[in-house]
């Protein structure tokens, strides 16, 4: 009898084993996919893109070996939607995330739930800025929380799949994030299933709080001023002027440095010691800038300003840079690069002092353009540029395409597969469709547009104010020429695309009700 029980049981051992190496076989040709994300990260401030302020050779590292987006951009210039769309492959209107409050319903189709139907071991880890929280389409999570939602700078919190409590963890929020993907990917990571892993950082988000080691950088740089960063807002309608979202000298009255440490949710993050070598650090500058600041113009206080902000930001790039590197040197020494679809993007773009100003929201380039580099040496040529016009709607089914999984029919979005080939489908769109919702604290009113490779039509539709601009001759979108009798037709046809975009994406027009109240 004992005999038989061996016999079956090396039986059984030995049919696991196949089974396993069969799994493993059927499974390596699969691809990888590793998604990195930050937020608010802008093209301008990265040097694939012709950056002329800083550069970032581990995010080149990824367009060099693959692909760049030239004509990226979103549909809704704002965080939670921004991720939605990326989860879903659907606007902001089909997905249900359409302002940063919207809760999310993690019972439609997601990427990452299709990604785990087709057998891949899924993770997220860093900063998830929904509301509500993963489900079960991921494996496992570590996300920030605090700071509502958006986590802290220093010694965040973390709430991990499983646990009931968040728990302070320990050091800068950029090194942690990769701490736990290279973690996860060490420990975790089952050798016979592919794997997608999203690594989601919290910068340069305001407030930027770079790292210590990076608060010497740029000190004695001047950075380059955007031509409009006194932008008047004259030649076009009133709504640029009115928002709250200008880089203001009374934001910097207090420094930046001399923050109260007792008021100050951030700060309260850091430890004595953390927050005194912050201030030595800061120290030098914070003097030099307050024995000036009494003489300075407007306009001299506002540029001083943007150099505050901009190497404040461009320090925390920094760190978003040198992690990224860490993660692209391990799937190197682990033999991973050949077969892992490796993505960096921001979840939109952002203001980098264009207009005078530091956020996203309004349709205008500077906010709507999303970074978007992509690297998959097996699959994907190195130092691929894709010209053609291309939205964060697409980002889902592409991924979901190139690793050979069903595109589900609501997803709104069309797959790059052909792009990364070269070859353009004739039936490309030549238009992309914008739709920002919150009229909120910042003064932008909600706005729909379209956007060719010529024109981008802005409709401020509570009003029925619109603005058009010829991309061609104003890059910068300085003068709205609507109103100018020569682009007559250019109105009419922009307007027809505008009603066909509405129509074929599903744009219901209960969502074109809402009034506009001028800040006060």
């Amino acid at each position: 009898m004992n005999r038989i029980y061996v016999s079956l049981g090396l039986l059984l051992g030995m049919f696991f084993s196949i089974g396993a190496q069969a799994a493993k076989e059927k499974n390596k040709d699969r691809p990888n996919v590793v998604f990195i994300m930050s937020d608010d990260h802008a093209n301008r401030a990265i040097s694939a893109y012709g950056s002329k302020i800083n550069t970032t050779p581990n995010i080149d590292r990824i367009a060099d070996e693959g692909a760049i987006f030239q004509q990226n951009f979103v549909g809704n210039s704002i965080c939670s939607p921004s991720r939605a769309t990326l989860f879903t492959g659907k606007h902001s209107h089909k997905n249900g995330i359409m302002k940063n409050n919207s809760f999310w319903n993690g019972n439609q189709t997601l990427l990452p739930k299709e990604f785990k139907k087709a057998g891949y071991q899924t993770a997220l880890v860093g900063k998830w800025h929904l509301r509500g929280l993963p489900g079960n389409e991921f494996d496992y999570f570590k996300i920030l929380r605090g700071a509502g939602h958006q986590g802290f700078y220093y010694n965040p919190d973390f709430l991990t799949k499983g646990d009931k409590d968040v728990k302070q963890v320990n050091g800068y929020v950029t090194d942690l994030v990769v701490d736990e993907a290279l973690r996860w990917l060490e420990e975790d990571k089952k050798e016979e299933n592919p794997f997608m892993l999203f690594v989601k950082f919290k910068a340069p988000h305001v407030p930027r709080l770079p790292h210590f080691r990076y608060l010497e950088r740029y000190v004695n740089d001047t950075i380059p001023e955007p031509d409009n960063l006194f932008d008047d807002y004259q030649n076009r309608e009133i709504y640029a002027s009115k928002a709250n979202m200008k880089i203001s000298p009374a934001k910097i009255n207090k420094p930046y440095g001399q923050c109260d440490h007792d008021k100050n949710i951030y700060f309260q993050r850091m430890t004595d010691e953390e927050h005194r070598k912050w201030h030595d650090l800061r120290k030098e500058e914070d003097e030099a800038y307050q024995k000036v600041f009494r003489n300075l113009g407007p306009k001299e206080k506002k540029a001083y300003a943007y150099q505050r902000f901009m190497k404040d930001y461009l320090r925390c790039v920094d760190g978003i840079d040198d992690n990224i590197g860490r993660l692209l040197d391990y799937l190197d020494q682990e033999g991973l690069s050949e077969n892992t679809i490796v993505v960096y993007c921001g979840d939109q773009s952002y203001f980098l002092g264009e207009h005078g100003f530091a956020e996203k929201r309004f349709m205008y380039e500077e906010a709507m353009q999303q970074p978007m580099v992509m690297r998959w040496p097996k699959g994907i040529k190195a130092k691929t540029s894709v010209e053609s016009l291309t939205q964060n709607i697409d980002i889902a089914p592409t991924l979901l395409d190139l690793a050979n999984i069903k595109v589900p029919k609501d997803m709104q979005g069309a797959s790059w597969k052909p792009l990364l080939a070269g070859k353009t489908p004739a039936d490309w769109r030549t238009s992309l469709y914008y739709h920002y919702y919150d009229h909120g604290k910042h003064g932008v009113p909600r706005h729909e547009g379209v956007r060719t490779e010529r024109y981008k039509l802005v409709s401020f539709y509570t009003d029925g104010k619109y603005e058009l601009y010829d991309l061609d001759k104003d890059p910068m979108e300085m003068y709205s020429v609507y109103n100018d009798p020569k682009y007559k037709e250019v109105v009419a046809e922009m307007k027809t695309e505008l009603l066909r975009l509405r129509k074929f994406y599903g744009v219901p027009d209960a969502y074109l009700q809402a009034p506009y109240k001028l800040p006060k």
